[in-house]
């Protein structure tokens, strides 16, 4: 059966994150829609852009294409936009799958599932933010290790292309159940060699009731590996 994939990438990434993906889902035969949140495209304005707007984008981008049999794919923040969009599209959503992702507790944000220390240096860079975004200075994505070991210059490309995080993206809180509560099947993915989740793959997955399904990689291994995270996608 044909499924519609619809890809949703984590906190300064655009849709460009998960093409290389998105073309091995289409290759299998399958539909592949990359979504950029609002605030996150190329000269986009990241000031005033709350949690509510992203969860809305993708519930907008379904609904208009009148999608249906949609697998949800959400890479590390964007597990926050995915779960509140499967919340209102229950009934066009067949799977969730979060890869590498944060999976979110009801009432709390995605800043204050941190611990103590990451939570205070990314308050203070939103406080500090004319825009109350968080750019994505070079010192800031070395220190988020986001592809360690990855050679330098393929590192400094990823880099140029990510753009600043609107504020409240992390600030505001889902008041919503998690995806196994709403019944919708779920699955967790997981890069081997994750340095960047705040919590360990396999805490988050134990969130939802699961164990990860492990594939090579770092935080971007859509970037890095997409033959074997589309494998791990279209194996479900």
């Amino acid at each position: 059966m044909t499924s519609t994939y619809v890809l949703i990438p984590g906190a300064w990434h655009g849709g460009w994150a998960w093409s290389p993906v998105a073309e091995r889902l289409r290759g299998a035969g399958h539909q592949a829609i990359c979504l950029t949140l609002p605030g996150l495209g190329h000269g986009d304005d990241p000031a005033g852009h709350d949690l509510q707007d992203a969860v809305d984008h993708v519930v907008f981008e379904v609904e208009r294409q009148e999608l249906t049999n949609v697998t949800l794919v959400g890479h590390s923040w964007g597990g926050y936009p995915m779960a509140g969009a499967a919340h209102r599209l229950s009934d066009k959503v067949s799977e969730v799958i979060y890869y590498s992702a944060h999976v979110p507790v009801r009432g709390r944000s995605m800043i204050d599932d941190l611990p103590a220390e990451a939570a205070a240096m990314q308050r203070g860079l939103i406080d500090a933010s004319p825009t109350r975004a968080i750019v994505p200075t070079p010192q800031f994505v070395q220190s988020m290790s986001f592809m360690q070991g990855v050679e330098e210059s393929t590192q400094r490309l990823v880099a140029d292309l990510l753009t600043p995080q609107p504020g409240n993206y992390f600030l505001d809180a889902l008041d919503i159940p998690s995806v196994s509560e709403l019944g919708i099947p779920a699955r967790y993915i997981l890069g081997e060699d994750d340095q960047a989740l705040p919590r360990s793959g396999a805490e988050f997955a134990a969130r939802l009731g699961l164990e990860p399904i492990m594939v090579p990689g770092t935080h971007e291994g859509m970037l890095t590996h997409p033959d074997e995270l589309a494998k791990a996608i279209l194996n479900g």
